[in-house]
């Protein structure tokens, strides 16, 4: 409850849809009364398939291969600090191929469409420059030659 309340605060306004495990603090009553009281739904996954909850198996994937496993960490403090570390990239500087490479909090503040917008014109730009480039090369070897 006071991860999700943290996000709730964190981001006003977002109604989240909390998909996870059947383990007892999911099913228990003071949680299924908060989800309901702050507005969220709640979906459980199916029992024993742990496919069903690729989401976060993908997470703690990436989480391992990306941050635990190369850095190491020695103690419990410095697996916190990776992890936090780990949090911040993941979600306001890696760009996520899923949500249109883009990363999450810029998906979470409405700015997909004008990133990729802003892309679109770079890239047309660039096509331009490109062609006129390509025609001047022409032209000077129709020119040597």
């Amino acid at each position: 409850e006071i991860v999700c309340q943290a996000a709730l605060e964190k981001h006003p306004g977002v109604k989240p849809r909390i998909i996870s495990d059947n383990g007892p603090q999911f099913v228990a009553g003071d949680f299924k009364a908060f989800v309901r009281h702050s507005g969220m739904t709640h979906v459980k996954t199916s029992l024993y398939y742990p496919q069903s909850n690729g989401k976060l198996e993908r997470w703690h994937k990436s989480l391992k291969v990306e941050s635990i496993r190369p850095n190491c960490p020695r103690n419990a403090a410095e697996a916190i600090k990776l992890i936090s570390e780990y949090v911040h990239h993941y979600n306001e500087v890696r760009l996520h191929s899923a949500i249109g490479y883009v990363t999450p909090a810029d998906l979470l503040a409405g700015l997909a469409p004008e990133i990729h917008s802003e892309r679109d014109r770079k890239l047309e730009e660039a096509r331009v420059r490109r062609r006129s480039t390509s025609r001047s090369r022409d032209g000077e070897l129709a020119v040597a030659g």
